[in-house]
């Protein structure tokens, strides 16, 4: 069947896609009807407005069609419809990314796997436990709570990102200096490829050593290798020491990194705009007197070494402070979004540089302290193009990274590939034509 009018070209030994729409033909939608069922395909412009715009508001696309399937077989039903038609399609999970690789672009056909959902039982036995793609975040930790376990991997969108999600973008949030990210978690993996064919590790030992785990690929691959469709996910024993929970102003970054210490769960960042705006957008009241350029929040069950002279507060409920950022700011505007790292020596002149910058919008910068992660938005700028280039060219020249956990989606391509080393360009551009030899697989990520 020839339903979907796209080509690609080859530019450089690269894979960059033409600028032509692609559109639905006759029989693809009934196809797709068939595969999971008419009611599970959207096509109505308002049904499918919410799988279209991304969670900062700023990337907004359009789909053929929303298919949302309810089982794995569903899944490479409608991969090999699309594979045989010839037609794009993007997988998406609970569509909380900031960088526009969960969203069609070019009229793809959207892949929901929402409905994934299923939670299996935990296995006390390898502290771990079998979550489908549409599982949430706050979900899997209810449920391992339940059984006296913990999921290491905690953000804020904890009630809407789904497992598949952050498996695709090798998600990190708080508490990756105590914990590691979500690669760490990963024990298996369930992949329909790009043909229709199912791959699973779900059942592995917990140690295997026969050769290499291709698999483990699809982590931060955001989509374009394979559909995930569960994973069996590492469980850890909740620490028995009490927590402490500590928010301290002060005027460096570098300060804040004194804190680290014996017990440090987590250690997170935010600057005095974005408190302002909090205690403004929640009503909630001034956490310490004073008024700092930085608010260093830490969680230990260990002690701190403050000094006499430190402004401080001690209170667990001073988590919101930091969780209460991401919806202040989108309630202000529009943002332009950036996650980026530097290197820890230069955490305060990257910060004192982008302040200075002329984006002619409010800035505000908070994020991860112990990995140099910066989450800078700005918000109101007339030209946010520029003012991305701008700091992720300063990112660049500081030797920092353009992606520290959100991923590359579409917002960082072009950048990707000017500062990515060469090698590894070409290495995952091998992996990509072997796994997806016609290209079919969220098609605007990496690759533009």
């Amino acid at each position: 069947m020839n339903c979907i009018e796209s080509t690609d070209a080859m530019v450089g030994g690269d894979l960059v896609p033409e600028s032509r729409s692609v559109s639905p033909a006759v029989g693809l939608i009934g196809d797709l009807g068939e595969a999971v069922g008419p009611d599970q395909v959207l096509t109505e412009p308002d049904l499918k407005a919410g799988y279209v715009r991304d969670w900062t508001g700023r990337w907004i696309g359009n789909a053929a069609a929303v298919v949302r399937p309810g089982s794995v077989e569903e899944v490479q039903r409608v991969v090999r419809i699309c594979q045989e038609a010839g037609a794009p399609l993007v997988p998406q999970g609970g569509n909380t990314g900031l960088v526009g690789g969960s969203i069609p672009h070019r009229g793809e056909v959207l892949v929901s796997l929402r409905r994934l959902d299923r939670l299996g039982p935990v296995d006390h036995g390898t502290r771990s436990v079998i979550a489908g793609a549409g599982v949430t975040l706050g979900r899997l930790q209810a449920h391992a709570r339940e059984e006296d376990l913990a999921y290491a991997v905690d953000l804020a969108s904890r009630d809407s990102a789904t497992v598949a999600g952050t498996i695709a973008t090798n998600a990190g949030g708080a508490y990756v200096v105590s914990r590691g990210d979500t690669r760490r978690q990963v024990l298996g993996l369930e992949v329909v490829l790009a043909d229709g064919s199912l791959v699973s590790s779900l059942e592995t030992l917990p140690k295997v050593s026969t050769g290499p785990d291709v698999i483990q690929t699809m982590i931060g691959s955001e989509g374009t290798l394979g559909v995930i469709t569960s994973a069996r996910l590492r469980l850890s024993t909740p620490s028995e020491s009490e927590l402490m929970v500590v928010l301290v102003g002060m005027d460096t970054l570098t300060d804040g990194l004194r804190l680290m210490g014996p017990g440090l769960r987590a250690i997170e960042f935010f600057d005095r705009a974005c408190l302002e705006a909090v205690i403004e957008h929640r009503g909630l009241a001034r956490p310490i007197p004073g008024d700092f350029l930085f608010y260093v929040l830490v969680e230990t069950t260990g002690n701190l070494a403050l000094d006499e002279s430190s402004s401080a507060v001690v209170d667990r409920s001073l988590w919101v402070y930091r969780e209460s950022i991401t919806e202040t700011i989108n309630g202000l505007g529009v943002p332009l979004k950036l996650d980026v790292a530097v290197p820890l020596d230069r955490i305060d002149g990257f910060a004192a540089v982008v302040r200075a910058l002329d984006t002619s919008g409010e800035v505000f910068l908070y994020g991860h302290l112990a990995e140099g992660n910066f989450h800078v938005n700005v918000v109101g700028s007339p030209d946010p193009d520029r003012a991305s280039e701008e700091i992720l060219g300063l990112v660049v020249s500081m030797g920092g990274a353009i992606a520290s956990e959100h991923g590359i989606g579409v917002a960082k391509t072009d950048r990707w590939r000017r500062t990515t080393d060469p090698g590894s360009i070409e290495l995952a551009r091998r992996v990509k034509e072997a796994l997806d030899p016609n290209r079919i697989l969220n098609p605007g990520v990496f690759w533009g």
